[in-house]
């Protein structure tokens, strides 16, 4: 069903039958919840609830190439979910994310726990185009902070050596410290387990634990200490349909770990859910010490075509008996689960909560909000909030590299001039305002629907020859077959990239009617398949004209989700023109949920 963001919103009233009755004081009754609990870009969540900070929810998720990284998103009600603030938030904690290569490189499962009034995060950040057995492709490093409201608190990268990912700490009762991780599986498919000096990186000799119940590439490793026994919580069948979560467990925490013969605990494998892919989860208590879990999940359905989205972040209850294996309830959209804690916004941090919208104006003086991102380090002096000459516009000079950058995977140390919200909802509708005034052949700025260097969509002003053009706008004079030459002016174009079809670029004159006017370009999910893009004079939508209805299938791929954005570039040329981008808008529309 769809439901509108209003809707959405509502469900801290609604009343459902509950698993259980909370233990405590802090619990409502409402029960039901909506899935995804982060929607939009959030994968591989890691979530814990902390006590000592205002019975305040945590979680982390991956982020990739996006920057800044490690987005950290808090709640008090585990319904309205707040980013807070990023891990990775400074070039000097982690330099090398500026030299990945391949989008699906850079920073792989973060664990986020709590110990001895410090927050920990240990990640990978992975090297994608190196050989799995070459240990330089697996960059292991924790961070730690006091407070993860605040950015700066957060340390640079602790570095360890692990031939492997998906690594987590683990606190025993003896006070030993250890890390878990999946060794690298395409080597040999293990869970591996060394102890460790996590201020130092120190590791001690890995040793296998468990191998898993033999699925495919058994991974993010989650050690839990409860009633006796040490369980070990894993993600296995790879990250497509066959994604599952499996368990063990053993009476040391060195095992040997026995499979649980229940398992798959959860999985949405050969079932016709929207909600495919299940696995990669984490295990929490709330103040009345009920059971969560949370796990990455992509609406895709089970044709796996159209999940523009990608991986988001669900939660369901769970059930854990007294001395045996938990029960976790099958994602949905819809969920009823243990009595939720009283709803409450009382969050602070830098972000907005996860269901708002934008309406960005950049006023002076004012610094990028804290939810946009770029696609690895930006070159900061290319992002100017409310220049002198346009103040309440953000000004972006041109990079030499458009989106693709050099070869679809790499872009060097040149950065690319390129910054975007992620797309959070099914239907939505995304503007901007652009002044933008080129003077050099391929001169370039617009919007984009971004996933990857080799997965996006985009539509931009272009300075080109006047023969360039292959279609008009309605009104306009449709071009012949003319040699390209003569003089430059401003087209529209829009053209893609994917590793599935993408229709041919569309290169329209602009109207000469829109000449030296602002422009408005949207980027519209109007139904849950595709976009519209569309442009025209700011101010005057009775004018806009649709240049393309294209399908998100060429962005439904891979591990991460497209990014709603805005670029600027010299498409390898020496222009330096820079655009200014007024009025950003995304306006939430309705989720897809069932």
């Amino acid at each position: 069903m769809f439901l509108t963001t209003a809707l959405l919103l509502c469900f801290s009233a609604c009343i459902s039958t509950s698993l259980g009755q909370g233990h405590g004081s802090t619990s409502s009754s409402n029960s039901t919840y909506y899935n995804p609990i982060l929607p939009g870009f959030h994968p591989d969540p890691s979530c814990i609830f902390v006590a000592e900070r205002g019975n305040t929810f945590f979680c982390a998720s991956s982020s990739f190439n996006a920057f800044p990284g490690i987005p950290i998103h808090a709640s008090k009600d585990l319904q309205n979910w707040k980013l807070i603030g990023h891990v990775l938030n400074r070039r000097e904690q982690l330099p090398r994310l500026g030299e990945t290569n391949r989008s699906t490189s850079g920073i792989w499962a973060p664990t986020l726990r709590f110990h001895d009034d410090t927050f920990w995060l240990v990640t990978t950040l992975v090297d994608d185009d190196r050989p799995q057995a070459d240990f330089t492709r697996w960059d292991n490093i924790i961070f730690k902070g006091k407070d993860p409201f605040d950015q700066a608190s957060w340390s640079n990268a602790i570095h360890f050596n692990f031939t492997g990912y998906d690594t987590e700490p683990f606190w025993d009762v003896d006070g030993k410290v250890y890390i878990n991780g999946a060794h690298a599986w395409q080597v040999g498919p293990a869970i591996q387990q060394a102890e460790a000096d996590l201020d130092t990186g120190k590791v001690g000799e890995w040793r296998t634990i468990w191998n898993g119940t033999g699925g495919l590439a058994p991974e993010g490793p989650h050690i839990y200490r409860k009633d006796g026994y040490y369980y070990l919580l894993a993600a296995e069948g790879g990250t497509g349909v066959e994604h599952m979560v499996t368990m063990a467990r053993s009476k040391s925490v060195h095992g040997p770990f026995g499979s649980n013969p229940g398992n798959p605990v959860l999985t949405n494998y050969n079932t016709t859910s929207l909600f495919q892919t299940v696995g990669h989860a984490d295990l929490f208590q709330d103040a009345d010490g009920n059971w969560w879990g949370v796990a990455l999940s992509t609406r895709s359905g089970p044709d796996y075509i159209n999940y523009p989205m990608g991986r988001e972040t669900v939660m369901t209850p769970v059930s854990w008996p007294k001395g045996k294996y938990p029960i976790w309830s099958p994602i949905s959209g819809k969920m009823s689960g243990w009595p939720m804690p009283r709803s409450s916004k009382d969050i602070q941090g830098v972000g907005p909560f996860i269901t708002e919208g934008d309406t960005l104006d950049f006023p002076p003086s004012s610094p990028l909000p804290a939810h946009l991102v770029h696609w690895r380090f930006p070159i900061q002096s290319s992002f100017t909030v409310s220049p002198p000459e346009k103040p309440n516009s953000l000004r972006i000079s041109p990079s030499v590299l458009n989106l693709t950058a050099l070869n679809g995977n790499y872009a060097g140390p040149t950065g690319q001039s390129f910054v975007g919200r992620r797309q959070q909802d099914t239907l939505f509708t995304y503007s901007v305002d652009l002044s933008f005034s080129p003077t050099a052949q391929e001169e370039e700025a617009g919007v984009s629907v971004f996933l990857t260097q080799n997965h996006h969509l985009d539509m931009g002003v272009v300075l080109l020859p006047a023969g360039a053009a292959t279609a008009a706008f309605p009104g306009t004079k449709q071009p012949q077959n003319v040699t390209v030459g003569g003089a430059l002016i401003p087209h529209v174009r829009f053209r893609g990239i994917s590793y599935v079809a993408v229709p041919e670029p569309i290169v329209a004159p602009l109207p000469a009617a829109w000449a030296g006017q602002v422009l408005t370009l949207e980027v519209k999910a109007f139904n849950v398949t595709h976009y519209a893009f569309s442009v025209g004079p700011a101010g005057a939508r009775s004018t806009m004209q649709t240049v393309i209805v294209v399908s998100n299938q060429p962005v439904s791929w891979g591990f991460t989700g497209t990014i709603l954005g805005v670029y600027c570039t010299s498409n390898g040329g020496a222009g330096t023109t820079p655009a200014y981008f007024s009025k950003w808008r995304y306006t939430p529309q309705g989720q897809f949920t069932d």
